[in-house]
Formats: structure tokens, C-alpha cells, sequence
């Protein structure tokens, strides 16, 4: 790529949520993948090494858990930052979070605004919005 844009994977099942989150990041100036489950997560993040994960935990064939511990073990993805996104809220689910390896936690329903916040802390403000 010749532009600087940092890439952003979104695993995320649900269809609104992937829309409302890839929109706003791409206004914000990253770049998207998409990704509609924990194993589809986890070959695109091993595949185009992303810059960030936003990982949904609810979602279909491997959970957001599970995929995050894989990733967290691969010396090619450890590095990488991730970011749950989970509708569970409760003290307990963060503090799982941080178990399994995620750098930090979002519970839902978040608001866009939020996720970007979130992202810039790791990522960098884009375009100087």
C-alpha cells in the first residue's frame, strides 16, 4: 500500500454493527477488514497482520476468547492489539478480557465515537481529526 493508513480488522458477526464501526473508522482514516467470525479473525489477522483487532466476543465457529488466546500465542500476531467488544458488561467479563489477552475492552452497545477513541489511544489520531 502506498499510503500510511494503519488497518483496523473488525470481527464482528452482526451486519449493523460492522457497517456502523467500519464507517466511522474509515471516516476517522483507517483502513477496514472485515471479518464474521473467530476463524476468519484469526487467518486475516495471520495473513495481512493488521495494526489493530476490534474483536466481538459473541461470535459464530470460535468465540472472541478463544480467538484472542490463539493469537495472543503466535509469535506473528502477539504484538498486535485487540480490542473486545463485548455486550456481556459485567466485572467479571473485563477482568476475563484481560485473561485471555485483549489490550482493552469496550462493553456494548458502544458508541462509535467510543470505539474510535479507543482505537486512537493505541493506533494514533488520523488526519488530524
Amino acid at each position: 500500500m502506498t499510503d500510511n493508513s494503519k488497518t483496523v480488522l473488525l470481527v464482528e458477526d452482526n451486519e449493523d454493527n460492522r457497517i456502523v464501526y467500519s464507517t466511522i473508522l474509515q471516516h476517522f482514516g483507517y483502513r477496514v477488514m472485515e471479518a464474521l467470525n473467530g476463524e476468519e479473525g484469526i487467518a486475516k489477522a495471520r495473513a495481512e497482520k493488521p495494526d489493530l483487532i476490534l474483536m466481538d466476543i459473541s461470535i459464530p465457529i470460535i468465540d472472541g476468547w478463544e480467538a484472542t488466546q490463539v493469537l495472543k500465542r503466535d509469535p506473528d500476531t502477539r504484538h498486535i492489539p485487540i480490542i473486545a467488544l463485548t455486550a456481556h458488561a459485567l466485572a467479571s467479563d473485563r477482568e476475563k478480557a484481560m485473561e485471555v489477552g485483549c489490550d482493552s475492552y469496550l462493553a456494548k452497545p458502544c458508541e462509535p465515537k467510543a470505539v474510535v477513541s479507543e482505537v486512537q489511544k493505541f493506533l494514533g489520531k488520523r488526519d488530524g481529526r
